[in-house]
């Protein structure tokens, strides 16, 4: 046997060359010699082996693409079936014939009225930057001007006010058309857009437009004070502080009033009496579902383009006479017509599935709130959570939030998005006592703020202190929610001077 010591000692960590890859070496010992185990393989040694058990979901091809068509609305889900009949030859429209072909494949839908509007109609009024161009051309202008002037119409918003600086708007002209305008060749331009109809056109804030339309009105008392209010004291006229203005510009409460009605009757947005602008047709609202009542029956209508799909004919003959291998597999070069019929068999599928998915939401939610439907009020809403939708229709929560989420529906009385019909619960009921809903809570507020007495309207701590007198036990925060969510001004906004 040899000690360990005097291996060390005869140097056999230097002779063995392997202090240049390994930190530091053990040495063991047994009844056959002498081995040096490098730490690196002793600490593979000492690992473990783990199997560890994992569930895990993933959504197939054909899932994503039912969820994805599932979130579009009615606009968008016309766009889609669009592009698929673009991209895909295998898909095409069934013609309209009463013989079944079995290689056609229907799709569920509820026809729309032929006297239903889908879009609006095209905007043919003349719009603003049109209507300011014509009156332009009417002036006598220096072309440097005239081409300023322009260049200023086009930088407006659609409520005609200038945001952007002169000294800006020459650089622009500098170094985009590279034309040159002097400062005060820009000051003669600017000049010449205010002077256009209506009056306040190429104003750079609120306050500047007011000015200027009272300064084109004949001179009299009344807008001499009105023109004091808005250079002074317009803070305290926007925040609607009278008392301040009287004791600012010392004046009488009834001269203040006069002056007030004189500011309160200009155009805060005078642009926007010319034509319509992009903003105003980005809100039209296209429902997905159309409601009707008609002597207590209830009809529920999608409401949509969508016609009835097939499979082309020449590509489910290509595949009914592809040769196949002894297992049944489509031989090679065929993969293109197999691909495209597959995807469009898929898509019509699919399509169908979502569109029965809609209608089944769609009538749950009617069934559930049903008086509302056919009383129009809105007391008659009934607590309901996406839950509610799920029992009633057998569909998952996240189906259910999906086919809801942006989607609108038109009643005789108006058009409302789908999430308004839910609503939870507010408050603890007992007994037989009636439950409040947050519609409810939302109706009983805005009825309080339209008959409050505009010269002293309610803060939202006497609007809880009324909501109790009515049985509705709410907080101070509670009431604030439901005013923002009603779009209602605070007091102090609703205050009439």
């Amino acid at each position: 046997m040899v000690d360990t010591k005097d291996l060390k000692s005869f140097g056999l960590y230097r002779l063995c060359g392997f202090e240049s890859h390994f930190l530091y070496y053990k040495i063991l010992q047994d009844g056959t010699g002498i081995f040096l185990i490098p730490s690196f393989f002793q600490k593979l040694m000492a690992q473990n082996l783990k199997i560890e058990q994992r569930i895990g979901m993933r959504l197939s091809q054909q899932q994503l693409r039912f969820v994805k068509l599932l979130e579009y609305n009615a606009p968008e889900l016309d766009e889609a079936v669009e592009r698929e009949l673009e991209d895909n030859p295998a898909l095409g429209v069934k013609e309209e014939s009463h013989e079944e072909d079995e290689h056609r494949y229907p799709l569920y839908y509820t026809p729309q009225s032929s006297d239903q509007p889908f879009y609006a109609p095209a905007d043919e009024s003349e719009s603003l930057y049109d209507n300011l161009n014509s009156q332009l051309s009417e002036k006598d202008l220096d072309s440097k001007v005239e081409y300023a002037a322009r260049y200023i119409i086009g930088n407006l918003d659609s409520n005609g006010y200038l945001h952007r600086s002169l000294d800006l708007l020459i650089n622009d002209m500098a170094f985009g058309p590279g034309v040159e305008i002097s400062k005060e060749e820009g000051m003669k331009a600017l000049e010449a857009v205010r002077s256009l109809e209506p009056a306040g056109i190429g104003a750079e804030n609120l306050q500047d437009s007011l000015r200027m339309q009272l300064e084109t009105l004949p001179r009299s008392s009344i807008r001499e004070n009105a023109l004091r209010i808005i250079n002074s004291t317009f803070e305290e006229f926007t925040m609607k502080h009278k008392k301040k203005i009287v004791s600012s510009l010392r004046l009488s409460e009834e001269e203040v009033d006069k002056a007030l009605d004189l500011i309160l009757s200009l155009n805060p947005k005078p642009g926007a009496s010319l034509g319509h602008s992009a903003e105003d047709h980005s809100n039209i609202v296209i429902p997905d579902f159309i409601v009707n009542i008609e002597d207590g029956e209830i009809t529920i209508t999608l409401n949509n383009r969508i016609p009835e799909l097939q499979i082309e004919e020449s590509f489910s003959q290509a595949v009914a006479n592809l040769e196949r291998t002894p297992k049944g597999r489509f031989r090679k070069g065929s993969e293109f017509v197999v691909s495209r019929f597959n995807d469009a068999r898929d898509f019509i599928r699919i399509l169908t599935q979502r569109q029965q998915t809609m209608m089944k939401v769609m009538t749950a939610i009617v069934k559930i709130q049903k008086d509302y439907f056919l009383t129009e009020d809105v007391y008659a809403l009934k607590p309901m959570m996406i839950k509610n939708v799920s029992e009633e229709t057998g569909l998952d929560l996240s189906v259910i939030s999906r086919a809801t989420a942006n989607k609108f529906v038109q009643t005789p009385w108006g058009i409302f998005p789908l999430r308004f019909f839910f609503s939870d619960t507010v408050g603890e009921t007992t007994g037989d006592a009636s439950v409040s809903t947050n519609r409810k809570i939302e109706a009983e507020i805005a009825t309080l703020v339209e008959h409050e007495d505009k010269r002293h309207p309610l803060s939202d701590q006497r609007i809880m202190e009324e909501m109790k007198k009515r049985g509705y036990d709410i907080s101070r925060r509670t009431v604030s929610k439901y005013r923002d969510r009603k779009k209602i001004p605070v007091a102090r906004l609703r205050k009439e001077l």
